[in-house]
């Protein structure tokens, strides 16, 4: 009787896993989801609005109010003069509701947006949220004019990140007419 139930669970298992797909990771070349998500300039942002204009982007962090995250926001911050040079709309960007980033963003007199992904439909799309992984990951996505991803930085260095963004556009060819 202890068999039959372990093949029924392990029969079960089998269906489930069948019936919910695996979610394939965003990867270089592929066109970036679309998104409209508020940001903490009171502003909603969509990558529509940069189609064709401005590469863009997206720095994600974990949760406002944190250390690294902190290092993050303020190294862009820091770094604003030579990312402004480029023809790039950028933004950290993170999970908590548009409240807290707009706090977050006013206590560090940021001069660029954060955007809020609460309901994760942005970051479950580009895999930095996912039914295990809750808070986002710290990614950082380089998207093209042309709204395909150009770079995925997956070892983001929050003192630095802000200069290391601004090399790698250039590096990407992201660079004022």
């Amino acid at each position: 009787m202890v068999q039959c139930s372990w093949k029924w669970l392990a029969a079960a298992a089998a269906v489930v896993m069948l019936a919910v797909p695996a979610r394939a990771e965003v990867k270089v070349g592929d066109a970036a989801p679309a998104f409209e998500l508020p940001g903490s300039d009171g502003k909603t942002h969509k990558l529509a609005d940069f189609a064709g204009k401005q590469a863009v982007v997206i720095a994600w962090y974990p949760k406002a109010f944190t250390g690294g995250c902190t290092n993050e926001c303020k190294s862009l911050k820091e770094n604003g003069a030579a990312l402004k040079k480029l023809p790039v709309a950028y933004f950290t960007a993170s999970c908590d509701d548009a409240e807290t980033n707009k706090k977050f963003a006013e206590s560090l007199g940021l001069d660029y947006p954060i955007l809020s992904d609460p309901t994760r439909k942005l970051s479950d799309a580009l895999g930095v949220t996912d039914e295990k992984q809750v808070r986002p990951r710290r990614w950082t996505f380089y998207i093209g004019k042309d709204g395909k991803i150009l770079h995925i930085d997956k070892a983001v260095k929050t003192t630095s990140h802000g200069s290391d963004i601004a090399a790698k556009l250039k590096e990407l060819g992201v660079t004022a007419p």
